[in-house]
């Protein structure tokens, strides 16, 4: 046990082994503290671009047709679009929606809105007309991005649209502006503005610990955090250059998860990222071979096809992939153990977050990497309760429990919805995640499942996710889903 002083000056008993502070109930991250900037008007655009150790040439790469933009070019691209912006009439505060898979323009247009102090809301290019609708209208949307193939579907919503191609584009009677011709705006004309890091970035739209959709406000500030706390312990920790990773990112950028790893955080450290549009998995892996990818953030799902089609994975060359990421959904024991059984070389980092926590709050690096089905030690400058179910009082280690979160990377709160807010994030700031967890005695934590998917049967609590993992350890199973 360590005595030190807290917030209040009381004095804390915290356990050094596990984080747990019985005086106040509190799990403190084993990290040690990170420093965050705190200018008071640095944004996400200044931080990403600030001039980087040995930074990569090349920043972004397609995957499919080998087009680049180069850490040079990155600047001044971004800069046309503010411009462009600018010119038809996007002015600070205003939100801007883009509904596109990935490709490498998405992260120009993402940080060239939020360059003008504007508001980047992100939709999945999966969603109906209806539900693009309701995002833009919720949202307060100015003016929207598209692929050409979703013109149709947002249309509808009536707002000025710029079409993501750089090639000439005719559409009926409409005349749409094309991201090509944003392209050829004047960069001296992008406006000069003031951001402030407590200013909001974007929009992200989540259903919650409960309920409907809503949108998360997500700060410059929340954004530069995550930036330096995850990618900071994992390069450090993981013993990585960042000026020599090449990232792959097949996760979908307009989720939180590739926003802060691919979009900001490889960009903001320096690397090289391969972008593919759309998810198959032989591309994957013969990008994997081709780009040499050393560092990929995945999904449970990808990772266990990849672990189950030997004899696809087999015909590939992946001995340059160092680190695989794993999060957005628990990733059982026996699937974790199989992947890295089948993959020695690789390191799997998992982690735990959720949008309302802008990313990762907890990820396992270094030696911790092998406890498998664990998501991780907290990460630096975050605070964590596990709290009784019934009672709502604190919970020690190894006590199942909802889990709470307090940091520099909780949401601001939820867009135009104040109960929702005040609901999620109690008065001390706590942000209550609605997932059962619980940490154990070595400060790990393990995330069991979501509280409302708890089935009860004969007085026993039966988790989802734990017979679903156990269903995935069945050498004859390729997924399953337990609902209640």
């Amino acid at each position: 046990m360590g005595k030190e002083v807290i917030a209040g000056g009381l004095p804390c008993s915290r356990d050094l082994r596990s984080g747990f502070c019985k005086e106040n109930g509190v799990y403190y991250s084993k990290h040690k503290p990170r420093s965050i900037p705190d200018e008071p008007y640095l944004d996400v655009v200044s931080y990403v671009l600030s001039p980087k150790h040995r930074a990569a040439e090349i920043a972004l790469i397609d995957s499919s047709t080998n087009q680049q933009i180069s850490y040079k070019e990155l600047p001044g691209k971004i800069r046309c679009v503010a411009a462009g912006l600018y010119r038809m009439g996007i002015r600070q505060g205003d939100v801007v929606c883009i509904v596109s898979p990935n490709s490498i323009h998405f992260p120009v247009i993402f940080l060239g809105i939020l360059s003008i102090g504007a508001v980047a809301t992100t939709t999945n290019p999966l969603n109906t007309a209806a539900e693009i609708i309701k995002q833009t209208r919720d949202s307060k949307a100015k003016l929207a991005f598209a692929v050409p193939e979703l013109v149709e579907r947002v249309k509808p919503t009536g707002l000025p649209l710029v079409v993501i191609t750089q090639e000439s584009y005719k559409h009926a009677a409409h005349h749409f502006i094309t991201y090509g011709e944003l392209l050829q705006s004047d960069p001296c004309m992008a406006p000069t503005v003031k951001i402030r890091q407590e200013d909001t970035a974007a929009l992200l739209y989540s259903s919650g610990t409960t309920g409907v959709s809503k949108g998360v406000i997500i700060t410059h500030r929340n954004v530069i955090s995550m930036v330096t706390l995850l990618l900071g312990v994992i390069i450090s920790e993981s013993n990585l250059n960042a000026w020599e990773m090449v990232s792959l990112a097949v996760l979908p950028m307009f989720h939180v998860y590739g926003l802060t790893m691919l979009v900001a955080g490889m960009l903001a450290v320096g690397a090289t990222c391969v972008v593919m549009g759309r998810f198959e998995l032989e591309e994957m892996l013969r990008t994997f071979e081709h780009y040499k990818i050393t560092f990929v953030p995945l999904v449970p799902p990808i990772i266990l096809a990849l672990t189950h089609h030997s004899a696809v994975v087999g015909k590939y060359d992946l001995t340059s992939v160092r680190h695989v990421g794993s999060g957005a959904a628990p990733l059982g024991k026996q699937v974790a153990q199989a992947f890295a059984n089948r993959f020695p070389h690789i390191q799997l980092l998992q982690g735990y977050g959720m949008t309302e926590t802008i990313g990762a709050t907890s990820v396992t690096t270094g030696e911790g990497y092998k406890r498998y089905g664990s998501a991780g030690l907290l990460i630096p400058n975050i605070e964590a309760k596990v709290i009784d179910v019934d009672k709502a009082t604190p919970l020690p280690p190894n006590q199942k429990g909802e889990l709470c979160l307090r940091g520099p990377i909780i949401m601001k709160g939820y867009f135009s919805n104040e109960e929702a807010t005040s609901s999620t994030i109690d008065k001390e700031g706590w942000l209550h995640t609605g997932d059962l967890c619980y940490f154990d005695e070595d400060g790990f934590l393990y995330v069991v499942d979501r509280l409302k998917e708890l089935i009860k049967y004969n007085a026993y609590q039966v988790a989802p996710a734990e017979l679903e993992a156990l269903l995935l350890s069945h050498p004859e199973i390729l997924d399953g889903a337990v609902v209640p």
